[in-house]
């Protein structure tokens, strides 16, 4: 087990990634989860090891799995463990094993986590206190906010967040964008609310918004939601269909729908569809008759979006709504109408869903004949929805074989095959060893750079 290694691991999903660790854990495999955290020195298969034992009230054990990890100095390890001592009932050594020094009190990360680890142990105010000369920061700032909620101690957090979100305010009229602390508006309405000043936080909020003042779109979107949870509809209409409906009118139609106004809500976003053709009103119409089970009429308020390059594009959501309703057939029909030039261009989107509502349509034969059908490299870059298909035809052993063949690689696809077919050991051995994983990531990044004296043809 090295370092490099896991440090590489934990960065890049590497090994055994979580979603394969939690089918093995989900299939009743912790034992050979724990022998590959020892064995191949998978971490995402002891982190996921620990925390199951942990559940199961075995802290010595969960303890043991992390000692080859702490052994070679994995900072994830080592605060690990204090999580196991933590629910084991010994707080004062859980927080003694991670405490900061010097050095990781100016780290706004090692106080984020010790001051999380402080919380969970009843020690709210050193939490704060520890992580305090860190909130300029936004993102330090919004943990505070959730790990303190519930704590008893908004009153405390709004004093440190007041004079943030003055500074915000102060900054889009001096004329700057940016802020660290750039969210303080959006939480400060936040915290107010939930210590039962609502009325406050609208008020507060409502005239930053009115004015003008705050740096990003989240702060109005905070808005709208603050406005729908306290259904406060006649505010939320006027913000939604006035000059911030780009960013506003969905709140609003979606606060519509909650009241069983889901009517008033469609009417509203059509209205809106017809004077500016957003394809954000779309969008939320098209989720709005999903909601209500209306899959045709979503169809038909997504189409013109359907071939839209950039941004806006409601397709794969109404690929989604029609397999879902159980007609990949009608699916189908949309993606065959699709431009030539779209289709072209999107191919690495357009093929692989084929594929797949040809095989949602129980025509499998004709979707792997497709598939056989596609030049060599295209072929090559379908591995994974052709040995899809071949595994609901009940060929899985020429999908395994396709999948360790493929180029580039799918390990984890593989594994995650052999695990739905009851062969989870084969599945971990099919995995290639971390070190491994790296070695190739590191070749693949050497070999897609440009070539000395390259000049791009632009």
């Amino acid at each position: 087990m090295k370092l490099d290694d896991l440090e590489w691991q934990f960065s890049n999903y590497g090994g055994l990634p979580p979603r394969t660790v939690k089918l093995l854990l989900e299939g009743g495999h912790l034992d050979l989860v724990i022998e590959a955290a020892r064995e191949r020195g998978e971490w995402f298969c002891a982190d996921a090891a620990v925390r199951e034992l942990c559940r199961a009230g075995e802290f010595e054990r969960a303890w043991a799995v992390l000692e080859p990890f702490v052994a070679v100095g994995w900072r994830e390890a080592v605060w690990l463990r204090a999580e196991i001592l933590l629910q084991w009932g010994r707080a004062d050594e859980a927080l003694e094993l991670v405490r900061p020094d010097e050095e990781g009190r100016r780290s706004g990360r090692v106080c984020r986590d010790f001051a999380e680890l402080l919380v969970r142990a009843g020690r709210v105010d050193e939490a704060i206190d520890v992580l305090a000369p860190h909130v300029e920061e936004s993102w330090l700032l919004s943990s505070l906010v959730e790990m303190t909620e519930g704590q008893g101690r908004d009153e405390r957090i709004l004093e440190l967040i007041a004079p943030l979100a003055e500074r915000v305010r102060r900054a889009r009229a001096e004329g700057r964008c940016h802020d660290p602390a750039w969210e303080a508006q959006a939480l400060q309405a936040r915290v107010l609310e939930r210590a039962g000043r609502a009325d406050e936080a609208i008020r507060i909020l409502g005239a930053d918004v009115a004015a003008r003042r705050y740096l990003v779109q989240n702060t109005l979107t905070a808005y709208a939601e603050l406005l729908a949870r306290q259904g406060r509809i006649e505010e939320l209409r006027a913000l939604g269909t006035g000059e911030h409906a780009t960013t506003a009118l969905g709140h609003y139609a979606k606060a519509l729908e909650d009241l069983g106004r889901a009517d008033e809500a469609e009417a509203v976003l059509r209205e809106f569809i017809d004077a500016t053709d957003h394809p954000g009103h779309r969008g939320a119409l098209v989720d709005l008759l999903g909601r209500q089970g209306r899959i045709d009429d979503a169809v038909e308020v997504g189409r013109p979006t359907f071939e839209y390059f950039d941004c806006g594009n409601h397709l794969e959501w109404i690929v989604d709504l029609l397999i879902e309703d159980g007609r990949p057939e009608r699916a189908l029909e949309l993606l065959d109408g699709l431009g030539e030039k779209y289709v072209e261009e999107h191919s690495w989107w357009v093929r692989p869903t084929r594929l797949r509502l040809l095989g949602e349509a129980g025509r499998l034969r004709e979707a792997l004949a497709e598939a056989a059908a596609l030049p060599a490299d295209e072929y090559a870059g379908q591995a994974t929805a052709v040995a899809w298909l071949l595994e609901r035809d009940g060929r899985v052993d020429e999908a395994a074989d396709l999948l360790r063949t493929a180029e580039p690689g799918s390990p984890w696809q593989l594994a995650e095959l052999l695990i739905g077919q009851g062969r989870p050991a084969e599945a971990i051995a099919a995995m290639p060893a971390v070190s491994a994983q790296r070695e190739e990531a590191i070749r693949r990044r050497e070999a897609a750079r440009p070539r000395e004296g390259y000049e791009p043809p632009f």
